[in-house]
């Protein structure tokens, strides 16, 4: 049985009620309209899921009726109801947006398949449409906090090059959005249609970093019981972001550098090269140049990755940015934690715009997260910025001394979360026994963040897997 709402318009009543009675047998909504003005009026204050047309209508051909009714509703589809003689009509009127016809006199199954087809075609459409809204909402320009002339610099940077293939190199502190940045060249780039791979160098051992990288075949070390595509070969046509890079082993480098140059490599165990498209952008909180000096970097693998530089400032160089930057952390924490705070008091604000930031828009996001768990207020108080515990209650006194007795084993809100996030990720890298993709799908986490998570835990991956892999000779 279908469900949707129809509109059904056409000036032949009886082929109308026909039609109608069909369609809500087979449990469908149908409005009918007989008079073209009674269509649009009945579109413009009804939302409908797919639009029957007669090409034919009484006072104006139906080819006018759908673009008067898509300029209400563009994303109605519209299936031409048509005659044999108006084929070279219906076919037109496909051309300018209808999304499918049928020739009178037609059978009932026709008629059902084609609105069955017609609403998959829109639902489909409208989920593609939530999901690039959702990915731009969070990662486009015009998202990205910049009231800052520092970050308006930095945009206009990654608007220059965002459609090129060179390879970018971010750097700038832990916390201050380089990955964020990386996303949005991605999707204004001409490759935002395909993958974007991340991969933090820091968060795996130098013999399974290569593997991740390069993929690997079947018995090429101990514990590869099957071939495995790696990330080069995973971000073909699209970007692979190569996080925190100044903590790749040497040897690893090396076999980087060759990728780059070359635009081919060899998975580890295997002498048949593979060949990628592949636009490439890394990031650093280190100074690599320093890194060279001290021979921890490839002075060669260091001029190939800096041909775009962008510095990504920290939090304290752009202060410009704090407030809006707050307001928008506390439009989101307040939607999740289901809170109705407004604002920070004067106090409040001072306080975090006279703060150094060493963990920068990071660090200023917990904050935040946190100050909107605590308080029970429409104003966040000064009391409940940067710290761990609030010592002030409700109305300004202390807490008094039996209460800090009877709470000394308590956990902060940051300490409890902290361990229970960090008792979830071995639990679920145990039932994984290791295996960091079907991990990080467990808990919902993009293959990078996961990452992240796993280094500010200090979890080791290879601790989980049954049997630690060793590159055999």
């Amino acid at each position: 049985m279908g469900s949707g709402r129809i509109i059904v318009v056409d000036d032949d009543k009886n082929l109308i009620e026909l039609v109608k009675m069909r369609l809500e047998s087979a449990g469908y909504d149908v409005t009918a309209a007989v008079q073209e003005d009674e269509a649009l009026s009945a579109v413009k204050t009804h939302s409908f899921d797919i639009c029957l047309l007669d090409l034919m209508l009484r006072d104006r051909d139906g080819i006018a009726l759908m673009g008067e009714m898509h300029a209400v509703a563009p994303d109605i589809p519209v299936i031409i109801l048509t005659a044999h003689g108006s084929i070279e009509s219906a076919v037109e009127a496909m051309r300018k947006g209808a999304y499918s016809y049928l020739t009178k006199p037609f059978e009932p199954q026709d008629l059902l398949l084609q609105i069955d087809r017609a609403l998959e075609h829109r639902r489909l459409n409208s989920e593609i449409k939530r999901l690039k809204e959702l990915l731009e909402e969070k990662y486009d320009f015009a998202n990205i906090i910049a009231r800052s002339a520092k970050m308006r610099s930095v945009l206009d940077i990654v608007t220059r090059i965002a459609k090129l293939d060179s390879t970018v190199y971010l750097h700038g502190e832990s916390g201050t959005g380089k990955e964020l940045i990386a996303k949005a060249i991605h999707l204004a780039s001409d490759r935002r249609d395909q993958a974007f791979v991340a991969l933090n160098c820091a968060a795996l051992p130098e013999t399974l970093l290569e593997s991740e990288l390069f993929g690997h075949e079947k018995g090429s070390f101990t514990g590869a019981v099957r071939s495995t595509r790696g990330l080069f070969t995973q971000s073909h046509a699209g970007t692979l972001f190569l996080d925190e890079i100044g903590d790749m082993p040497l040897s690893t480098q090396s076999k980087l550098l060759r990728a780059l140059q070359e635009r081919q490599f060899y998975p580890v165990g295997s002498d048949v090269p593979v060949e990628v498209d592949v636009r490439v952008i890394v990031a650093t909180n280190k100074d690599l140049e320093e890194q060279v000096k001290k021979g921890l970097f490839r002075e060669d693998l260091f001029y190939r990755i800096h041909v775009i530089p962008i510095c990504v400032p920290p939090l304290r160089e752009r202060k410009e940015d704090i407030v809006p930057l707050v307001e928008s952390f506390l439009k989101k924490f307040s939607e999740q934690m289901k809170k109705e705070v407004k604002g920070l008091t004067p106090e409040a604000l001072r306080k975090l715009m006279l703060h150094d930031w060493p963990g920068n828009v990071r660090e200023l996001e917990n904050t935040i997260e946190y100050a909107i768990a605590m308080t029970q207020d429409e104003l966040v108080t000064e009391d409940y910025v940067l710290q761990t515990k609030a010592f002030a209650s409700e109305n300004g006194r202390g807490l008094s001394h039996d209460y800090e007795v009877a709470n000394q084993g308590l956990k902060t809100l940051k300490d409890a979360r902290d361990a229970f996030e960090r008792d979830y990720l071995v639990q679920v890298l145990a039932m994984t026994e290791g295996n960091v993709s079907q991990a990080a799908k467990l808990a919902g986490k993009y293959r990078a963040d996961f990452y992240d998570l796993l280094k500010k835990h200090d979890l080791k991956v290879e601790e989980f897997k049954r049997t630690k892999p060793t590159i055999s000779n």
